[in-house]
């Protein structure tokens, strides 16, 4: 066990590690980062930051020499960097768990080879491969980059044979997945914890709505049935068991019109989906990844109440700093800002999340926030003085 008091390291200046330096921190550690950027939302709140990339030979020396334990937060941190502080320091999670996550290819043949169920697919690393009959099978279909791809980006749809070549292109001809465009009925996510002694803990299933291909809310408990509900949970500790991983892991699910469950994708890290944990659950999936990372005992993860989780992305900023008090006259609402200091579109900015008895009324209160902040956005005038102070 390593006590409070210790340092712990954390590759990745990101809000997931802002979000998990603050746990930490609550609990007594003290957290050094290691990222490329002078500014993050991590290393603006952490007890250190060494500002340099993550293969540097002497940062990393530096982070092994005054680290008990490191971790990352997010998965294309590269896996040599988790090699080679794990040589001095525990490191959750491994070097191999993330290599597998960090390559959609190896993904998508290590979760079929377990056993789980995905989508049809097909490997593409060269335009010879798009060529042959089996593909036929596999469209209406999305040609998906198998690294550095995420919230949408790095994908694209593809109606016919006639257009895989020029989609291929787009991509840069970069080794890719063809995956069968399904017909959906809802999107899934499980966040599971799995500790160095073998004890795993799920939380509650949350529903995932997806705008313009990045995570726009959460519903928990997602509105399934408790088969359905239950079937994740056991897919996802399988998973977790089949890559012998520890530490916190997100699976993402599709469900299909007829009911079928698959297995999208998985994300080595703490993850959007499951912000809401901060507020509704008696234990946070941040505070549960320094447990795991401390060999401490796992917390309990049941919920207070349902609660739904609404992203916060830098289009809202079009008029200056958003409103605020839209969001926080009503009691149950938990504000989230990360801390960024320039507001892009399409960037995550912060969250919010609405707690409530019923699920219904926490949806209902969301969308109406959500609708104000974006009325205000789209109101923008070049007079206005709260535009121009925010330039």
């Amino acid at each position: 066990m390593i006590s409070p008091g210790a340092w712990l390291g954390l590759l990745g200046g990101g809000q997931l590690g802002r979000m998990f330096t603050m746990a930490a921190q609550s609990m007594g550690y003290k957290v050094l980062v290691l990222d490329p950027g002078e500014h993050s939302p991590a290393g603006s709140v952490a007890d250190g930051h060494i500002a340099a990339d993550y293969l540097d030979n002497a940062a990393l020396s530096e982070m092994a020499g005054r680290c008990a334990a490191a971790t990352t937060e997010f998965e294309n941190v590269p896996a040599e960097s988790l090699r080679r502080l794990a040589v001095s320091s525990v490191v959750s999670p491994s070097a191999d768990s993330v290599s597998i996550a960090q390559d959609r290819i190896r993904e998508k043949i290590f979760l079929r080879d377990s056993g789980l169920a995905v989508a049809p697919f097909a490997v593409v690393r060269a335009e010879a491969d798009l060529a042959v009959p089996e593909v036929d099978a596999l469209l209406p279909g999305v040609l998906k980059v198998s690294r550095f791809g995420y919230d949408g980006k790095g994908q694209v749809r593809v109606a016919e044979r006639a257009e895989l070549a020029t989609a291929f292109a787009r991509l840069n001809h970069e080794p890719c997945v063809l995956e069968r465009l399904l017909k959906l009925d809802r999107e899934l996510s499980v966040i599971v914890a799995r500790g160095f002694d073998g004890r795993v803990v799920t939380w509650p299933v949350a529903e995932n709505c997806h705008a313009n291909g990045i995570l726009d809310l959460s519903v928990v408990p997602a509105q399934v049935s408790a088969e359905l509900a239950q079937s994740a949970r056991r897919a996802a500790i399988q998973l977790a068991e089949k890559l012998d991983y520890r530490g916190v892991l997100c699976v993402e699910f599709f469900v299909l019109a007829d009911g079928a469950l698959l297995v999208n994708e998985i994300a080595p890290r703490p993850h959007n989906s499951g912000h809401y944990t901060i507020d509704a659950c008696l234990t946070s999936q941040f505070e549960q990844q320094v447990r795991v990372l401390c060999s401490l005992p796992l917390g309990d993860t049941a919920m207070h109440c349902p609660a739904v989780m609404v992203n916060l992305l830098g289009d809202l900023w079009a008029a200056g700093e958003p409103r605020w008090e839209r969001a926080l006259r009503h009691p149950g609402v938990k504000l989230h800002l990360y801390g960024k200091s320039e507001a892009r579109r399409g960037r995550k900015m912060g969250h919010f999340t609405v707690l409530d008895h019923s699920v219904e009324k926490a949806l209902a209160l969301a969308g109406e926030i959500k609708s104000l902040l974006v009325a205000d956005a789209a109101s923008t005038r070049a007079d206005s003085p709260r535009a121009a102070r925010n330039g």
